[in-house]
């Protein structure tokens, strides 16, 4: 459904900002394009950026919501810096993003939203598409909402129903703008609104009638097209996050033969992995809401018990909140793992907004000696392969795994082939067999140190498990010092131990580089971009991006030995270079921190790392 009337002009890259407020369906909307994106082949990410509250402020720039889609026809790893395109739904919606926009991007208003009334309580002193502020940009002011309003006059439909439909008129016209077919945007509306016939052909006419209007109007005499993506053969959908986690899960369950408990409690920005594996009861997933944090917690311990590969979800509130429960994990040493998508803290605070900072609270955050493991997802569609190999560890070491990711990867999407679950590594849990005469609850492999996993009602293995501590081998309580110090170590060791079956760390880059940049977790799709751009600029950088945290790899030690100046960049306040100063005290560490509720620009890193390599 392209227009034969304008000249179209191919791009390598384009960057799109969907903005408006929060109930004008802007997520909805950029989701929309994103899997129109991954059916034209292009690579993409993508930004959520709303506001904490169910139904913020309407027409202030603190109830804006945004939407950011960076897609090109080579591999990209950001959401991008700059918009090119700005769509702004009101005057709220252009004050709060302008800042995100390149110098000579299309803006695409909704003229009719530009009244007095909605200018004055954005904060403008006067309206910014008369002052000549615009005049770097290409405005087009479009009346959106009329034109909504002609689209649909001929069904009965009240005008709530109707403005709801306004962000189709607004996709219209960029599906235009990008050369995009609407058949596919057109099928979603009959799945979603099947049971409401009447909502599906309003949807269907807003959406045409906006791509109509672009076809029509002299100033759309340009259209543009991003070629697709080269990806390797297979089969790719459009994912995000906590869907990809959700996934990885259901593939651990199935490759390791143990069926799937997830007992949780809703909190954002965690709940849409509850939300997922609710819909695959089919697949052995039982999935447990519970009435709080804490039950959810030890709902999936006793799950756990009894065979299950067993998870919790939660954010950062909540993970203090399951952290005895996790010590009681740690001393009865049965798998589990625990999914902590970070979000701005302390306390409540930014509920929506993206941040680092449970890392320490992930390490240290339980009374006594309780360690465990922890691995940081780097990207969307890697969440899949974090919470598998996650599960994987969990249930082969007998562990309790902490998988960190945020709410960026949580809610931002990307294109991700899907993997055959046989192709995946096997995962091996120690079942203790029926009847075995050497038995023992804490008889441990002498390899991993891991005891073996005996499922109750198995002949023979009468045991019992809890808080109180245990007994070498036999597994009775005990309260002898010499042998509490001996399991504290033993459970350690463990752990530590895990560092003989994870990958090493690897270096992108020259591996004796004048600066080393260290990231860990959700950073690394700007990581990767920003060091590979310098890279081929000649500059002497290279990028260690770490996603096992404990242990750390083996070869940690020996690659920072090789570079003159190590920079360590995190959304916190330096948590994981505390760490890292506390494991290798005997390296300078400089550090790069961003504390806003934002992810890391290409530039600040850019001007940051030309600031090390000039001094």
């Amino acid at each position: 459904m392209t227009s034969k009337n304008s000249k179209v002009v191919e791009l390598e890259q384009v960057v799109i900002r969907f903005a408006g407020d929060s109930g004008d369906g802007m997520q909805l909307t950029g989701s929309l394009f994103s899997d129109s994106t991954a059916f034209a082949g292009n690579d993409f990410a993508t930004f959520p950026d709303y506001p904490s509250e169910i139904r913020a402020p309407q027409g202030t720039v603190s109830g804006v919501s945004g939407f950011q889609i960076h897609f090109g026809q080579k591999t990209v790893h950001t959401p991008g810096d700059l918009a090119d395109v700005l769509v702004a739904m009101n005057p709220a919606s252009l004050k709060a993003n302008m800042r995100w926009i390149k110098e000579g991007a299309i803006i695409i208003l909704d003229a009719d939203a530009f009244i007095e009334k909605g200018v004055i309580k954005a904060g403008y002193l006067e309206d910014p598409t008369l002052d000549g502020s615009l005049s770097g940009f290409k405005l087009i002011k479009s009346p959106i909402s009329t034109l909504t309003k002609e689209a649909v006059k001929h069904l009965d439909l009240d005008m709530k129903s109707t403005l709801k439909s306004k962000n189709m008129f607004a996709l219209g016209i960029i599906m235009y703008l990008f050369n995009r077919e609407l058949d596919m945007t057109n099928l979603y509306f009959e799945r979603k609104f099947k049971a409401n016939p009447l909502v599906v052909e309003a949807n269907k006419a807003v959406l045409a009638a906006g791509f109509n209007y672009a076809d029509t109007m002299e100033f759309f005499g340009t259209t543009y097209k991003v070629e697709p993506a080269f990806l390797k053969k297979g089969k790719y959908r459009n994912i995000t996050g906590n869907i990809a986690t959700a996934w990885g899960f259901m593939a651990a369950s199935e490759r390791s033969g143990r069926p799937l408990f997830l007992g949780s409690y809703p909190i954002t920005p965690a709940t849409e992995i509850l939300q997922e594996l609710t819909n695959h009861k089919s697949l052995s997933v039982k999935a447990f809401q519970a009435e709080d944090e804490i039950a959810g917690i030890v709902s999936s311990i006793g799950a756990s018990y009894t065979g299950a590969l067993a998870i919790t979800t939660t954010s950062g509130p909540g993970l203090s909140l399951k952290s005895e429960a996790i010590g009681l994990a740690v001393m009865t040493e049965l798998p589990l793992v625990i999914v902590d998508v970070q979000r701005g803290g302390p306390s409540t605070g930014l509920p929506t907004k993206s941040e680092q900072s449970d890392l320490l609270q992930a390490l240290f955050g339980r009374n006594g000696e309780a360690p465990v493991i922890i691995i940081a997802a780097k990207s969307s569609s890697d969440c899949f392969y974090s919470a598998y190999e996650a599960s994987k560890l969990s249930l082969e070491h007998m562990t309790p795994v902490i998988l960190l990711t945020d709410g960026m990867l949580a809610n931002g999407s990307e294109v991700f082939k899907i993997p055959k679950v046989a192709d995946l590594s096997p995962i091996t849990p120690p079942l203790a067999e029926a009847n075995d005469p050497l038995y023992k609850p804490y008889r441990r492999d002498p390899e991993k140190l891991n005891r073996q996993w005996a499922i109750p009602g198995t002949h023979g293995l009468r045991h019992r498990i809890g808080g109180l501590e245990k007994e070498d081998v036999s597994g009775n309580v005990s309260h002898d010092p010499l042998n509490h110090q001996k399991m504290t170590f033993l459970r350690e060791e463990k752990v530590q131990r895990v560092a003989n079956y994870i990958p090493e760390q690897e270096v992108f880059g020259n591996p004796n580089a004048d600066l080393l940049v260290v990231s860990w977790g959700g950073t690394f799709g700007v990581m990767i971009t920003v060091v590979e751009k310098m890279q081929q600029q000649g500059q002497s950088i290279a990028l260690a991006h770490f996603k096992h945290i404990m242990p750390l790899p083996k070869n940690t030690e020996d690659v920072f030995d090789r570079y003159k100046k190590i920079v360590v960049c995190e959304i916190n306040n330096g948590q994981f270079v505390k760490y890292l100063r506390m494991s290798y005290p005997q390296f300078k560490y400089y550090q790069h921190n961003k504390i806003q509720g934002l992810p890391f620009m290409i530039a600040e890193l850019e001007a940051k790392f030309n600031e090390l390599l000039n001094q």
